[in-house]
């Protein structure tokens, strides 16, 4: 209880700048007392910032808690996606798994459902997810550190994946825009999810609903009849639509109920 108080705390605080004691405790669902002991070991911790009668998000924690904030995002549908993912797993193969949020519902999934598996990525929070499963044979790229998706990415990751090959790869999109194309906000990662691409024999996007209609800075690749797409069946019906006439054939999940946002959800 105490740990999910505290991922309360700071997505509140992420999300809401400055709030006051009261407005954490009534955020939360603790009291006063409980909410000014938890802020005196999260301040210990450096995650927060105490001030008179309330406190903010400390500036050093801003990135570890945006991911943690769009993990929870939609996380319903991430986690549908993630068991749809799942399923289609077969012991003893090599899978690649992709820095992002969607993506990391499926190591969660692994986690929970362990079985043997080489499991190759280019996501430092995914490789601590499953880094103590006994079953799992664990492979972080090397190369530059984006810590804004706690992923390895730059030449050194790219010539990793030349010398690899998986049965699997399970892609995250940050946008899939109207040309049906796959875009992300950084070069680097963009470049390196290309030739992701072209190193699975099975390559499958998971992507939630909310992602189709966006577009960001820098294409990954086009969408292509030869690539499984899970998402959510949130997805309206021009979208549905578009993809067809694209040559894709998308699976559905349904979400289990509203997407989870309250403070304190556990990922």
């Amino acid at each position: 209880m105490k740990d999910d108080r505290f991922s309360a705390i700071r997505q509140h605080l992420y999300s809401s700048g400055y709030s006051s004691i009261q407005e954490l405790a009534d955020a939360v669902g603790a009291s006063p007392a409980t909410i000014r002991r938890d802020l005196l070991a999260l301040e210990a911790e450096g995650a927060i910032s105490r001030t008179h009668g309330g406190a903010r998000i400390a500036e050093s924690a801003g990135i570890e808690v945006a991911f943690e904030v769009r993990e929870q995002r939609h996380l319903a549908a991430k986690r549908a996606i993630g068991d749809a993912a799942f399923d289609t797993i077969l012991p003893h193969s090599a899978i690649f798994l992709d820095a992002g949020t969607t993506v990391l519902q499926v190591a969660r999934r692994i986690r929970l459902n362990p079985m043997p598996l080489a499991v190759f990525t280019n996501c430092v929070t995914v490789a601590q997810v499953l880094m103590d499963v006994r079953e799992l044979k664990i492979t972080l790229l090397g190369g530059h550190l984006r810590p804004e998706n706690a992923s390895m990415v730059g030449s050194l990751a790219e010539d990793m994946l030349d010398r690899l090959w998986f049965d699997q790869l399970f892609l995250g999109a940050g946008a899939v825009a109207e040309d049906c194309c796959i875009y992300s906000l950084d070069e680097q990662e963009a470049h390196l999810n290309a030739k992701m691409l072209s190193r699975g024999a099975v390559s499958t996007l998971l992507v939630d609903s909310s992602k189709f209609g966006q577009r960001l800075t820098y294409k990954v690749a086009g969408l292509s009849a030869d690539m499984g797409i899970i998402t959510d069946d949130g997805l309206d019906a021009a979208w549905r639509a578009r993809l067809r006439d694209a040559g894709c054939a998308p699976r559905m999940v349904a979400r289990p109920g509203a997407d989870i946002v309250a403070l304190g959800a556990r990922p």
